[in-house]
């Protein structure tokens, strides 16, 4: 059976093919409810539509890049052949863009840059002459006194999405259950032969009873599926949560993308996602991937000559400022994405394994009621064949023959078990919501699940196992080391013309930004790094504007972790060009061969001043700070900005400690996650000694592991990989293709289950390979985040933990769900169908089953799939990647239980009569309410039973879980109104006190039985 689950339903937790998501839902024939059963599976029509577009948007592109080649050399020869003539437009602008003050209207802005027309720019006076048709500056942007007008003229930047479902949508969607359909149709036939035979309202009874069991079953399914609904509602709203930095009102600022309007000046750097069409304002080396949005991989330049930045596409490498010129609906990206909205997340593993499982026991169930229909109608003609009416029928006959096709109907509807792969999609949404409040969003289904199987975490260092609150507090400058102290005497040593070198490469070698906030206050713009390298610009007394204005930036070559280091290009005042560089200290050094000296001196690195140097950045390390290099180095006047900055002959400035805190609570998460089985391993670029030093505060380093630096990793054979591997535990001075190789080959060689963190863009590939990628919600790039399946909101490890905890948590509860609801199927299955066969009639009747169902179904997920976690969860072992999810141990609880059950109907079915002395016209429907009480209270303790699959103690915590109790309540007095005042539309009577005792107590008897089995040892697999 687990051969015939594995070929036909499995599907990978991430990047499954087309092939496996369409053979599944070719074996799922067996389906009550279409809509609902697939409700949380992906759209494969609009994700091949989406796909569809983005191959015209490549073609269209393709064009667009061709026909703007030819109109600009077009351009340039009729330039040079009718100089001092310019270019004519029979360009119009629209009274209404007049009236509103600007000079471009939508259309032909979006026709600009869509299309890559540079004859149109050229037309429009380029880039400056939109800029000032759309009343925008860019060093002041937009006002926004005139946002209003904007919005009317050119719309806002969001894209048209489906209209969120109503309570009467789901109601709509519940009542197109067959079963439930079929059934009405039954209610309807009995209404109408019953009124006919007996009047009304004696004759409706029947009728009626089936009416508001299928009423029920609709609303309660509903509601549960509506509240899910606003679940994944609020959680969508987080995911589309992205800011960006803008210049409006001549201030720098922070605005959610969803308010950006043409006119706005976006600050982009790499990794960002640029969120609207526009225009490249300034800016260096920016490249721009495209492949998001037409399936490109070649990274395209963006430049002066080629300025055209399309909405979805990713900063691959540099930075740039962008004037944003369409929104919304008018972009691709908005048609895309209005699409894309549609297709939906993929399946989890869990949810087609759980449809494989329904639909399997579905088909059992359906023969079952097929066999249990003809038993019974066998039965009936033979008993008219005795009594020789056979030829004639009555209306009763024809009332039983309906009830035995309605039994027969509900034995399919309680058979069919819809609700198991909807409890996973019910826990999820209850787990996401939680682990939302916990700082998680979860921007993939799977990756909840996959979680709690998780056997491997690879975590960075910087800002998840740190604060990522960076100050520098040691410098080695001019060979001397100082403590920095936050006090302006701490320059007062340095010799001016190093203050002033330093001060040229802190303020000008950066990616960061020195700003007047809107309370008139200095504040710091960057990352953690580049804000403590600015701070102790500021501390040595500099002026961030002033020292940017005394020179002019020719080239820059941002920061990337492959490189692991920074360059800049400075064309001074006195003539010349002078290279800054800063990056990790023994790379940085490496390119040295001068130094400053106490004077302040450049003088030859010797091997003794190198020596100084090289023990300064160990004892930097050692005392687990990050050490970086700032050089510089003239290069004369022949520099052409199109060669790469040289890396050679540089003079080295100075060596600066910056600490970054381990974060409080990180050393107790690591030894969680060792009690849990899951390894932790630190992958960072940072110093060895650094990195070390760290990860033993963090008690991720031990006797036994072992510390490597990347490029030594690279080197090692596939054999060597498989020795060193299992003991590895820190990896410094990393690559992204070094963390990479190290996830894929614990995938695939070691076959663990494996989740990376990742902040940086380069961190993209190993974040799509793990089975779990985590990305910083603060540090993270949006290039990592949409690589990511889960995004970590703090930045913190001990976050990280929690994910696994409820991760676990959700592969628990689904297990004790489809434990309890397997249990009641195997019982009502065979109870029904026994009776049937040996007695000629079903204990149970359609309404009752109905109302079972709901137990086992809606409610019993409820109670069971929305356990919050425990602290046990993590003691025990991960499931890993071969894990069975119903293991021996559920089959053990399954079998021992419905024994139970079977035994106890199967008693008082055929020893019922005599132990309660029940005689006379009622005592069927007696001893069938006595069966029904009985196998109800039966499953409302087995329901407790289940809270814990292994554990004796099912009520630790019980009180705690307000929604178990309140299903648990709500069933136990709904079982008292059916029996006692329903009972002609329940078919039941009410029964004495005794009778409730024993009913109740065969029920309760059920606990300590379980408690039994779960003392049974069985194997593991």
């Amino acid at each position: 059976m687990e051969n015939y689950f594995t070929e036909n339903f499995e599907v990978q937790a991430k990047n499954s093919s087309e092939d496996a998501l369409q053979r599944w839902r070719k074996l799922c024939w067996l389906v009550k409810n279409r809509k609902r059963r697939f409700r949380f599976t992906a759209n494969l029509s609009k994700r091949f539509e989406a796909e569809a577009i983005r191959r015209s948007n490549q073609e269209k592109l393709r064009v667009a890049v061709l026909v703007s080649k030819a109109a600009l050399q077009f351009i340039q020869v009729i330039m040079c052949a009718l100089a001092g003539l310019s270019l004519s437009s029979d360009y119009i602008v629209p009274q209404e863009v007049k009236q509103a003050g600007f000079q471009i209207c939508a259309e032909e802005l979006g026709s600009i840059v869509e299309g890559h027309d540079v004859k149109k720019l050229k037309i429009h006076d380029g880039v400056e002459g939109i800029a000032e048709k759309l009343c925008t500056t860019i060093t002041k942007g937009i006002s926004t006194s005139e946002i209003d007008r904007r919005k009317q003229v050119y719309g806002v930047n969001k894209f048209t999405e489906t209209p969120p479902k109503g309570f009467w949508f789901f109601v709509w969607e519940a009542v197109q259950d067959t079963t439930l359909m079929i059934l009405g149709f039954c209610a309807f036939v009995s209404l109408l032969v019953g009124i006919v035979m007996e009047g009304w309202p004696k004759g409706a009874h029947d009728g009626l009873g089936i009416v508001a069991s299928i009423l029920l079953v609709v609303f309660v399914t509903a509601t549960s599926d509506y509240r899910q609904s606003l679940q994944f509602r609020d959680l969508d709203k987080e995911k589309k949560k992205i800011v960006v930095q803008v210049t409006r009102n001549g201030l720098r600022q922070k605005l959610s993308i969803y308010d950006l309007l043409p006119g706005d000046i976006v600050h982009l750097s790499i990794g960002d996602q640029v969120p609207a069409d526009g225009l490249f304002m300034s800016g260096y080396s920016l490249l721009i991937n495209e492949s998001s949005l037409t399936g490109e991989s070649e990274p395209v330049n963006v430049n002066a000559s080629n300025p055209f930045l399309l909405s979805g596409t990713k900063v691959q490498n540099g930075s740039c400022k962008m004037l944003v010129t369409t929104v919304g609906m008018r972009t691709q990206w908005g048609k895309l994405m209005a699409t894309l909205s549609e297709g939906g997340d993929d399946e989890t593993p869990l949810q087609v394994k759980l449809n494989g499982v329904a639909t399997v026991i579905g088909k059992i169930g359906l023969f079952f009621a097929v066999v249990t229909f003809a038993v019974l109608v066998q039965g009936l003609f033979t008993r008219k064949l005795e009594e020789g009416t056979q030829w004639i029928w009555s209306g009763d006959e024809a009332m039983e023959m309906l009830e035995f096709f309605a039994i027969a109907v509900t034995i399919v509807v309680v058979a069919v078990p819809e609700g198991l792969p909807l409890a996973v999609t019910l826990s999820l949404a209850f787990a996401m919501k939680k682990m939302m409040n916990d700082k998680a969003l979860v921007r993939h289904l799977a990756a909840c699940e996959t979680m709690g199987s998780a056997t491997t975490i690879c975590s960075d260092k910087t800002g998840t196992l740190t604060t990522n609150h960076m100050t520098v507090v040691k410098t080695c400058i001019c060979g001397e080391i100082k403590e920095v102290n936050g006090s302006e005497k701490f320059g007062s040593s340095i010799p001016e013309s190093v203050r002033k070198l330093l001060l040229e490469s802190i303020f000008n070698n950066t990616g960061g930004d020195v700003v007047v906030n809107e309370a008139k206050k200095v504040e710091i713009l960057g990352t953690p790094t580049e804000t403590a390298l600015l701070e102790l610009g500021l501390l040595l007394g500099g002026d961030f504007q002033e020292e940017r204005g005394k020179s002019k930036i020719v080239k820059v070559e941002p920061f990337n972790s492959t490189k692991k280091r920074m360059g800049v290009v400075l064309e001074l005042p006195e003539g010349g060009f002078r290279a800054h560089c800063k990056g990790a200290s023994e790379i940085a050094l490496a390119a040295c061969d001068k130094f400053l000296n106490s004077n302040g001196d450049v003088v030859p690195l010797d091997e003794a001043s190198t020596k100084l140097l090289q023990d300064t950045i160990e004892n930097f390390a050692s005392e687990a700070l990050r050490t970086l290099c700032l050089a510089y180095s003239d290069i004369g006047s022949g520099f052409s900005e199109s060669v790469d900055i040289p890396f050679q002959g540089y003079t080295c400035i100075a060596i600066v400690g910056i600490k970054d805190p381990v974060r409080p609570g990180v050393k107790e998460s690591v030894a969680v996650c060792r009690s849990a089985g899951i390894v932790v391993r630190m992958v960072t670029g940072d110093n060895l000694t650094t990195a070390k030093a760290i990860a033993r505060e963090c008690g991720i380093l031990t006797d036994d592991g072992l510390a490597i630096e990347g490029p030594e990793f690279r080197e090692k054979s596939d054999e060597e990989l498989q020795q060193l591997i299992p003991k590895l535990q820190v990896m410094a001075r990393s690559s992204p293709m070094d963390k990479h190789t190290l996830v894929k080959t614990l995938r695939t060689t070691f076959q663990e289950v494996v989740a990376v963190t990742g902040d940086g863009t380069n961190d993209a590939p190993a974040l799509h390979e793990a089975d779990i990628g985590l990305a910083m919600g603060i540090a993270g790039t949006e290039v990592a985040k949409e690589s990511a399946d889960v995004i970590i909101l703090d930045d913190n490890f001990s976050t990280i933990v929690t994910v696994g905890k409820w991760g676990r948590s959700v592969y628990v509860n689904i297990q004790k769900f489809v434990q309890f609801q397997l249990t009641v199927n195997v019982v009502a299955l065979v109870v029904n169908f026994t009776s049937a066969c040996l007695t000629g009639n079903a204990p149970l009747t359609a309404v009752q089953l109905l109302w079972v169902n709901m137990i086992m179904d809606t409610l019993g997920a409820l109670a069971l799939a929305t356990e919050p976690p425990t602290d046990d969860l993590m003691k025990r072992a991960p499931v890993g990647r071969k894990g069975n999810f119903i293991s021996n141990v559920m089959w053990r609880n399954i079998m021992g239980q419905s024994l139970y059950q079977f035994v106890v109907i199967w008693y008082l079915q055929t020893q019922g009569k005599e132990a309660f002395r029940l005689d006379g016209p009622d005592s069927d429907l007696i001893l069938n309410t006595l069966i029904f009480n009985s196998f109800v209270f039966c499953q409302v303790f087995n329901e407790i039973s289940s809270r814990e699959m292994e554990k004796v103690n099912v009520f630790d915590g019980i009180l705690k879980n307000y929604v178990f109790v309140a299903v648990l309540s709500c069933t136990a007095i709904f079982q008292i109104i059916i029996v006692e005042f329903l009972g002609t539309f329940a078919s039941t009577t009410p029964l004495t006190w005794q009778q409730w005792f024993v009913s109740i107590a065969f029920g309760f008897l059920g606990m300590p039985i379980a408690a039994i089995l779960k003392m049974v040892p069985v194997g593991s697999t």
